[in-house]
């Protein structure tokens, strides 16, 4: 008898996984598809950390790596949390992973495990999220965040959902699906409420910290009292289009850290060397990559949210980092094109996109957001015009 878990039961796959796979297999039928659902820069990594990965294969670093990483990448990742955060660590509270991913599932399997246990997720979200927390056996709390409000939760919301048994809270910014970003004095009002909760732990998930595109990375961890129980996670996945070489860090209290290490030594141990190697190269040298990578972001933010404000029937926020757009679609909900094809709500809307315009984008539903769907333009300028002419025509058509 073949039956899975009731922990896998109850997952749901990754909605911008799947797009992918969906836009990838047309692609592969010859069908001219844009692809704007995949959620990662598409500059190549740069050369001084491919040269720097290759070296670390000549020298021998073939063989496993410490559970909790390099000890030289974690002090590299110390120095710049100080140079560029204003936060002091030490390489005992910082933790090397497969990707950020896996940092943020760490703490969330270390900190929850029961069904009476809450974890606050402001919506939108990342898809993962709330996934990981029901992965973990507790239960996630959902906070919905409007478009008029820039997709932010506000201090009154976090105050409302605070209950004895909320054991964590998961902060994204910039966010990973709106762009929207928190200012150092939003975080220091949710930080006033959270004082008052001292049994709360924040995972505050900054890995696209470097793509913003107004003032300095903000940060809860450095509101007053707010270090010693937050896990902050980043990596070098989008600041230096490492995606695929499955490093990210988190930073935090001792105690935490070596909880998910004791995790990760059971569930993968350390994370590749060679990859490790490569993020040392990318935290120590020069940083004007990022810099020209960061530029290029937000010459293609202007170009959607411009291309996007032409489009009768979407409303647009425009976003303060990462890459994502994420408009407001419903008013397209219960309309049909001549040929019958039908909107019901953001999944289906993303599926007639897919179809009709040939472009790949990802329904709201699974970011906490039903009204929205999910652009990236992390796609060159002409992709981007090209997208938007497509779905301008295809949305029209609706009526």
């Amino acid at each position: 008898m073949q039956v899975l878990s009731d922990r896998i039961n109850r997952l749901q796959p990754s909605a911008t996984l799947a797009m992918s796979q969906k836009s990838a297999e047309l692609k592969a039928q010859g069908v001219d598809v844009i692809n704007l659902s995949v959620g990662e820069p598409d500059f190549p990594t740069p050369p001084y950390i491919r040269q720097a990965a290759a070296r670390a294969m000549e020298e021998g670093y073939t063989t496993y790596s410490p559970v909790a990483g390099y000890a030289d990448l974690r002090e590299a990742i110390c120095a710049k949390l100080l140079r560029e955060n204003g936060l002091t660590y030490t390489p005992a509270e910082i933790s090397v992973a497969n990707g950020a991913k896996q940092s943020v599932c760490n703490a969330v399997m270390a900190l929850v495990e029961r069904p009476d246990e809450e974890v606050i997720i402001p919506a939108p979200y990342w898809v993962s999220y709330p996934q990981m927390v029901l992965l973990a056996g507790a239960k996630p709390v959902i906070v919905t965040a409007t478009i008029e409000q820039d997709f932010k939760m506000t201090p009154a919301q976090l105050e409302a959902a605070l209950t004895p048994k909320t054991r964590a809270i998961i902060l994204c910014s910039p966010s990973n699906p709106t762009g929207s970003v928190y200012t150092q004095q939003e975080l220091e009002a949710l930080a006033e409420v959270l004082r008052r909760h001292p049994q709360v732990v924040v995972i505050s998930d900054e890995i696209y910290e470097h793509i913003r595109y107004a003032g300095a990375h903000a940060s809860i961890a450095r509101c007053e009292g707010m270090q010693a129980r937050t896990v902050l996670i980043n990596g070098v996945s989008k600041a230096y289009a490492m995606t695929g070489w499955r490093i990210g860090f988190m930073a935090g209290p001792e105690w935490l850290v070596r909880g998910c290490n004791k995790l990760q030594g059971q569930h993968t141990s350390g994370p590749c060397s060679v990859s490790q190697r490569a993020a040392l190269a990318a935290y120590t040298a020069p940083q004007d990559c990022v810099e020209e990578m960061r530029q290029a972001f937000q010459r293609r933010r202007d170009l959607i949210v411009e291309l996007a404000r032409q489009v009768p029937g979407l409303d647009v926020n425009v976003p303060q980092g990462a890459f994502y757009l994420f408009p407001r679609c419903n008013s397209f909900y219960g309309k049909a094109d001549a040929q019958g094809h039908r909107v019901t709500d953001s999944d289906s809307l993303a599926l007639y996109l897919l179809e009709q315009a040939h472009v790949a984008t990802v329904g709201g539903a699974a970011f906490g957001a039903p009204d929205c769907f999910r652009m990236s333009y992390a796609t060159s300028d002409e992709n981007i015009r090209e997208a938007m002419r497509r779905i301008g025509l295809a949305l029209a058509r609706l009526g």
